[in-house]
């Protein structure tokens, strides 16, 4: 399955559960992980936010002084992220339509685990692509185990694609394209092993 083929039931997933994950709690692992990527930054660095949601990470970043830009392929989403007082814009991630080395940062949580692992080469290059000499990256997604395909067992409709990896490969291919700084292990429970999260930095 390619990655065009999954966003169309993404975008309708998400847009249909919008006010819903408004009610969703920032879980403190969330806001430890956002603190530890924080705390690498220069102060007022140029942040975008892939896959924003609705815009709890944006708004915390925007709080500590960062100029944050989201992004979301969910229309309802964005309209959430914008009545946060977030600059957010309806934008596949696969197609980021920002100038070269636009970002000294660039942070994405729980979004690329969507995308097939064909095609995420080619979303991670696109990354490296808006970020500028030196900049952060963080990666952070629900893992632990190799697997790929629609989630039958998903709560939200249409159901969504999850694309997961053991901790080993998801480091090994975030270093074909980026410098890996450090890597949280998180134990989350329930049907997933761990969340990953990863720092890096563009080489």
């Amino acid at each position: 399955m390619r990655y065009d083929d999954v966003k169309t039931d993404l975008r309708a997933a998400y847009d249909a559960s919008a006010d819903d994950r408004e009610a969703m709690d920032d879980a403190p692992w969330k806001a430890s992980e956002r603190a530890r990527f924080a705390a690498r930054l220069a102060p007022g660095a140029a942040l975008l936010e892939i896959g924003a949601g609705h815009g709890v990470s944006g708004r915390r970043f925007a709080d500590e002084g960062f100029a944050v830009t989201c992004t979301d392929l969910s229309p309802a989403l964005v309209a959430h992220c914008r009545a946060k007082g977030l600059d957010a814009r309806v934008m596949d991630f696969a197609r980021l339509d920002f100038p070269d080395a636009a970002f000294g940062a660039v942070f994405a949580m729980n979004c690329l685990l969507h995308v097939p692992k064909a095609e995420l080469p080619g979303v991670l290059a696109g990354i490296d692509r808006v970020l500028a000499p030196g900049g952060l990256f963080y990666w952070g997604q629900y893992g632990g185990r190799d697997s790929e395909g629609v989630w039958d067992g998903d709560r939200y409709e249409p159901k969504r694609y999850f694309s997961f990896f053991t901790a080993d490969r998801i480091e090994a291919l975030a270093q074909r394209h980026f410098t890996l700084l450090d890597t949280a292990l998180v134990p989350v429970g329930g049907a997933i092993d761990q969340y990953q999260g990863l720092v890096l930095r563009k080489r």
